[in-house]
């Protein structure tokens, strides 16, 4: 296989594989005693804020939850969750990335580990942590020492290829959530070719399409979050 060097005594392969992400520099951290840690991904206005929103809707009065989102300068996510009143505004917390959110999320997690602790001290008990990360691409997925499990999302207004161009998101999330099915006619997505790859890109590990105008609580997803706690 062909390297690329850099001029420092060491070789990193180039890699061709769309099933491969870079190396998790994090052991997956023990889950007893501490809130249960699910990692939202995807690219950049697939819906995944939205999905969070909805998550909180569904399961806020159920389940003793809270929420990190990760914006590169902003707060944005965290100010819109607040806005929309999905959960008490001292849930959720918001860290800065300073540079592609992937950064944050696999390569040093640091700042979101720090900001699950504050949550965790601020509301003892909690049985879940959302970690939402900014808009990726498609390799952009969480290190397993921060999220116990990752949701992938992806939407159809990317078009109806985004699932078999592949990458460790679609193909290693633990679930994979098509967004904006109520849109696919109007932006050309046939859904069965889009269901279908995705499917053959993941095998066994489960898929869900999904509409937030038709179904605003993600019933599909929020049942599978209950079935991991």
């Amino acid at each position: 296989m062909p390297a690329e060097g850099h001029g420092h005594g060491h070789f990193h392969p180039v890699s061709f594989d769309p099933t491969a992400s870079e190396p998790d520099h994090y052991d997956a951290a023990p889950t007893a005693g501490r809130a249960y840690r699910i990692g939202i991904g995807g690219p950049v206005g697939s819906g995944k804020t939205a999905l969070t929103a909805a998550l909180c809707r569904a399961l806020g009065d159920e389940i003793n939850l809270a929420v990190v989102t990760n914006d590169i300068y902003t707060t944005e996510d965290a100010d819109f969750l607040r806005r929309a009143g999905v959960l008490d505004p001292a849930r959720i917390e918001a860290v800065q990335t300073g540079a592609c959110p992937h950064t944050a999320i696999r390569d040093d997690i640091t700042a979101n580990l720090d900001a699950v602790e504050r949550l965790e001290e601020k509301f003892p008990g909690l049985d879940l942590v959302i970690i939402e990360s900014g808009g990726d691409n498609l390799t952009a997925v969480f290190s397993r020492g921060l999220a116990d499990s990752q949701i992938f999302v992806v939407d159809v207004a990317g078009g109806d290829k985004v699932p078999r161009k592949g990458g460790p998101g679609v193909t290693t999330a633990d679930l994979l959530v098509i967004n904006k099915t109520d849109i696919a006619h109007l932006v050309g997505a046939d859904m069965d070719v889009m269901t279908s790859d995705a499917h053959r890109m993941r095998g066994t590990l489960p898929v869900i399409t999904q509409s937030l105008v038709d179904t605003p609580d993600a019933p599909a997803v929020a049942g599978w979050v209950r079935s991991l706690l």
